[in-house]
């Protein structure tokens, strides 16, 4: 074949493959153009999943008549005229190939009437032919109706999954969206069935309620408020680990107020996590990052959902701190939200004191008899701490039993508290041992035979370019063959572990853990099997005195409210819920 110009709408219809991907991206792009025009009401409508009619009307600034043919043109834009407009995009919409790509797959009509205008205009384009430009009847805004998609491309439609797929996606699509622009209305039906009605959200209560809307009921009381300010700003909600998921579809990330997928933002987020998340969940937030636009560009995926930052490092860096440390205060105080408290000084001490601290010496070693009618029991001494003694700053309160050797029974104020002793020591102890890692090494045990342990070369080359900071915990490593290691000496907790395997998992994470982290994650995850290992276990008995002191030290440790495997350490039944339980007053 000869080389050839290709025609106009062939062209059109080649760009609307990378813009119009299904009935959703019609309306993702149609939404935008609305907010672009200052809408703070937007309605849309949906029949038969999108692949029938998408009408979307906004009460925005509207277009004028004259530039009306101009808007259903390829490249014909009112958001930049220069490169450096390009360099530094605030609008959601720049390249104005929307309404041109979907007009050359669809049946296009969009009316619309501009602030100055007196009587509203309508154009149509059909299989990218446009109508001449008409007077219509039409409040100041814009109306855009799609019919027929991808009707005279059948290889396309082809594509298109049923109706409640489709119409899904859309969903999705606009609560995304919904979610980014707060004080806008929304409302979206399908089959004239209204399915979302989300009015303006104008203050903290309305934004918490359309979170709610989108997430779920339960997601903002299962949550943290994030503000991170500087040179870069970090809003929104984290979840807490209990509001995890089974998949990543609760994760929406915004940049400059533009939904976006970006891996180097997931991944920051979830290395935010990593210390407080159950293995195989997935966290679940509404994050929006504002940088200076000249600093981003977004310009990098025709959809516009991926970004490139010009330091993309920085910003992960910025990302992921700003997460860790709003997850990190401490979960069971009523001063969470001022920042972390000081770590206690009972805690604040070489590796000998802490084991000392996990043997818990009053009951070393006693378990409870295997009569599982006395396995509920309360260690000594048997006076419990009068509930008029605890302070607004015990907020886990005064322990009053022991239950089969695995829970602490408290009451505080508001009701009962049950603690998971083991995850609960486990966190407290681990933070403790971060703690102590960054200011000294601990204390190593030499083995009477080296341990081998067998990894791919490139793995083992990994693991030898971090060995001071292996050594700084207390393992001497020596490798004796390209794909053999011999372990000398382990971190003196760890003598009787099952170090190989450990060892082995943790040449994994550096071998699969990208960027600047991962020597910390691995450090991280050794400190975190030895606290696993030093804590105290089921049926340890303990008296009132030290379940009391573990509660204290929890309320003053960072992250106490999940172990290290991201599991919850307490949880709590105010007295309200115990009356209806017992139906009390009724």
């Amino acid at each position: 074949m000869a080389i050839q110009f290709l025609s106009a709408n062939l062209i059109d219809q080649i760009a609307a493959g990378e813009v119009i991907e299904r009935p959703a991206s019609v309306v993702k792009e149609l939404v935008e153009n609305a907010l672009d025009a200052g809408a703070r009401r937007i309605d849309i409508e949906i029949e038969q999943g999108g692949l029938g009619v998408m009408r979307v009307r906004d009460d925005g600034g509207g277009i004028e008549a004259e530039e009306l043919p101009l808007a259903v043109q390829r490249h014909a834009t009112s958001k930049i005229a220069s490169l450096e407009d390009l360099e530094s995009v605030a609008s959601l919409g720049f390249r104005g190939e929307a309404l041109p790509s979907i007009g050359s797959v669809a049946r296009l009509r969009v009316v619309s009437r501009s602030a100055r205008a007196s009587a509203a205009s309508e154009l149509q384009v059909e299989g990218g032919v446009r109508s001449e430009l008409r007077p219509a009847a039409h409040p100041q805004g814009t109306t855009v109706e799609v019919r027929d998609l991808f009707y005279n491309v059948p290889a396309r439609r082809k594509f298109v999954r049923t109706e409640p797929t489709e119409f899904g996606h859309i969903a999705r699509t606009v609560e995304r969206l919904a979610l980014a622009a707060p004080a806008v209305g929304f409302r979206l039906r399908h089959n004239a069935r209204q399915v979302l009605d989300l009015p303006p959200a104008l203050d903290t209560a309305a934004r918490d309620q359309r979170v709610a809307r989108v997430l779920g009921a339960d997601f903002p009381a299962r949550s943290v408020r994030i503000a991170q300010q500087g040179a870069l700003q970090l809003y929104g909600w984290l979840g807490l680990p209990t509001a995890s998921r089974a998949n990543t579809e609760a994760q929406y990330w915004f940049v400059n107020g533009r939904p976006v997928r970006d891996r180097l933002l997931g991944n920051a987020a979830r290395l935010g996590y990593r210390d407080v998340l159950y293995h195989g969940r997935h966290p679940a937030y509404v994050l929006d990052l504002r940088i200076d636009p000249r600093l981003v560009d977004v310009n990098a995926h025709p959809a516009k959902l991926e970004l490139r930052f010009r330091d993309s490092r920085a910003v992960h860096e910025f990302v992921f701190r700003a997460v860790e440390r709003a997850l990190s205060t401490p979960g069971v105080t009523a001063h969470a939200a001022s920042g972390a408290l000081a770590m206690p000084a009972a805690l604040m001490t070489p590796t000998a004191a802490i084991t000392t601290q996990i043997e818990f010496a009053a009951h070393a070693g006693e378990r409870y008899p295997d009569d599982p009618g006395a396995r509920f029991a309360i260690g000594e001494p048997r006076t419990a701490q009068p509930l008029s003694a605890v302070g607004e700053d015990q907020p886990l309160g005064a322990p009053i039993a022991q239950l089969h050797g695995l829970y602490i029974l408290a009451q505080n104020r508001q009701g009962l508290v049950l603690v998971d002793m083991h995850a609960a020591h486990e966190r407290v102890l681990y933070e403790a041992l971060k703690l102590q890692h960054a200011q000294q090494s601990p204390a190593s045990q030499q083995l009477l035979e080296p341990l081998a342990v067998n990894a791919d070369e490139h793995e083992l080359d990994l693991l030898m370019a971090a060995r001071e900071d292996f050594t700084r915990l207390g393992f001497e490593l020596d490798r004796i063959a390209p794909t053999l290691l011999a372990v000398r000496a382990v971190p003196a907790l760890l003598a009787d572990a099952e170090v190989p395997t450990l060892l082995r998992a943790i040449i994994h994470d550096l071998a699969t853990e990208r960027g600047a982290h991962h020597l910390e994650a691995s450090a991280q995850r050794v400190l975190a099997a030895i606290a696993c290992r030093s804590a105290i276990h089921a049926q340890r008995r303990l008296s009132l005195a030290e379940m009391a002191a573990l509660l204290r030290q929890m309320e003053h440790t960072e992250r106490a409210g999940q172990c290290n495997h991201g599991r919850p350490t307490w949880t709590a039944v105010s007295l309200a819920e115990l009356d209806r339980l017992f139906l009390r007053g009724r």
